[in-house]
């Protein structure tokens, strides 16, 4: 971020992660504290503009004399300094530290006592332990034979994957794909491969968080379009999470390239993260038309494909639409199998599968083999692993649904099309100041400006209605309840507290 950039109130709400959790003391004390870290650390660069006192009070969901406060203290500590026109700006201390992002891995290794709904990450299924148990010294004395070092990935692991494609009606060798740790690492590798600092990149809004953050840190310039999964929803969830061809993304992106060249287009057509929807097929066809008739690289994000709710499973990618060559898929076996299985992969043209390996061994020079020899096993049981997934998701949906219509009536959403989360709408309602007062009361959730390239959606959550607890009590009788009920009542009471958006 440059020095004399203001940094949205949103923005650095989201950076303080469980800045008034981590100790005893008065919360202007506490915000002090947490805002001279991010500045000790880098995530706020020297010379910032802080928000307006007002603008982070509403977002933080405090009154607005404990900004003032705050402000206050770090004023007399020569930490803040104020500039009459321009606000209040941070100064440097010359401390640098490891960046914490803008909180999208913070749910990880949660202290006890913390619901998180900050992810919506599952259970791994016993898929998983079968395969282990069922590999043998057998299965991997053809790779001891080698140097175990595979960049590219292991070769039975990259011709079923393009297998895969080849089924699925787009046209794959094996050298088309890279096996990569897992789908983050793939987006990684293709925003520094091939996105330079300065490069426009289109995407959706809302999108996923992690994107944005992988886009940003590359120094992109980033342009939203509206997602075909942005509009309210109902409030019973009814209507599934489909895209109609009316939606106004492929001709909002048409008009757009008339003034500006992108160097990519990100798009996620088959599940879509946050918002659960997925492309109807006029919807797919009036964005390929668009991308082929401009020619547009397009990044396709299917990580999310194998949690589709429907008896068809994802659709066909988007890229067997598209030219060849113009296209890079990311997919993974994480979302459906598990987590703790780092392993994904790149579908994308010969030549930029070469980059992006020659990339990858200057920070990792291979995915481990004994874990692409598990993925090996996995993909020869994809039909059982999805039907298990899609009647798990099913059911933990509509008990959310039942438990939100009865608890939360006002609240809105649209049944998803797939994935493990809900996109409520809180009409009226601060979904920021919720957030943040929620995360006081021992409940991480994430508001719907951390999905959008411009912060909006501010009167929407993303919850997650699939995952567990982590720690399970036997004695406890509330472990029958999922993370949702526990932490409903909380939501509840923050909405009630946080006032509407400003």
């Amino acid at each position: 971020m440059d020095g004399m950039d203001r940094i949205p109130a949103t923005r650095l709400s989201r950076l303080l992660t469980g800045w008034a959790a981590d100790g005893p003391g008065a919360l202007p004390r506490l915000l002090a504290d947490a805002l001279r870290e991010l500045a000790e650390r880098g995530d706020v660069a020297p010379g910032t503009a802080l928000p307006s006192q007002r603008a982070l009070a509403s977002a933080l969901g405090v009154s607005r004399s404990t900004v003032t406060s705050a402000y206050g203290l770090l004023e007399a500590e020569g930490r803040l300094e104020s500039r009459h026109g321009s606000g209040s700006r941070l100064r440097a201390s010359g401390a640098v530290g490891e960046p914490v992002g803008e909180g999208r891995l913070a749910s990880f290794g949660t202290r006890d006592g913390v619901v998180d709904l900050s992810s919506g990450a599952l259970e791994g299924l016993p898929a998983v332990a079968d395969a282990l148990d069922s590999l043998s010294g057998r299965d991997l004395a053809a790779a001891l034979a080698g140097d175990g070092y595979l960049p590219y990935g292991l070769p039975r692991l990259r011709e079923l994957l393009a297998e895969q494609y080849r089924a699925a009606g787009l046209p794959t060798s094996p050298d088309q794909i890279l096996v990569t740790a897992g789908s983050q690492q793939a987006l990684w590798l293709i925003t520094q491969g091939l996105i330079e600092p300065g490069d426009t990149v289109v995407v959706e809004d809302p999108t996923y968080r992690g994107a944005l953050e992988a886009l940003r840190a590359r120094g992109a310039r980033l342009v939203p379009l509206p997602a075909y999964g942005s509009r309210s929803g109902s409030r019973t969830g009814s209507r599934t999470g489909t895209a109609d061809a009316h939606d106004d993304g492929p001709a909002a992106l048409a008009r757009l390239t008339g003034r500006i060249r992108p160097r990519l287009v990100y798009l996620q057509p088959a599940v879509h993260n946050p918002t659960g929807r997925a492309m109807t097929g006029p919807t797919r066809r009036a964005w390929a038309a668009v991308l082929a008739e401009r020619g547009l690289y397009t990044v396709e994000d299917n990580a999310y494909a194998e949690l589709s709710l429907s008896e068809d499973g994802a659709p066909p990618p988007l890229a067997a639409q598209l030219p060849d060559g113009t296209t890079a898929t990311i997919g993974t076996l994480s979302k459906l199998y598990w987590g703790g299985l780092r392993l994904g992969w790149i579908r994308a043209s010969r030549p930029v599968i070469h980059r992006l390996a020659e990339l990858r061994k200057s920070v990792d020079l291979s995915c481990p083999v004994v874990e692409q020899l598990l993925a090996v096993r996995l993909l020869q049981g994809l039909p059982e692993a999805r039907a298990r997934r899609r009647a798990q998701l099913r059911e933990r949906l509509a008990a959310a649904e039942r438990l939100l219509t009865v608890q939360a009536p006002h609240w809105r959403w649209e049944r998803p099309a797939g994935g493990s989360a809900l996109w409520v709408e809180l009409p009226g309602t601060d979904a920021e100041a919720t957030a943040q007062l929620a995360r006081r009361a021992g409940v991480l959730v994430v508001p719907g400006p951390a999905f959008s390239a411009v912060d909006g959606f501010r009167s929407r959550l993303r919850l997650p209605f699939a995952a567990r607890q982590d720690q399970h009590d036997p004695h406890d009788p509330l472990d029958q309840y999922d993370r949702l009920a526990a932490a409903l009542p909380v939501l509840l009471h923050s909405a009630d507290r946080a006032g509407p958006v400003r």
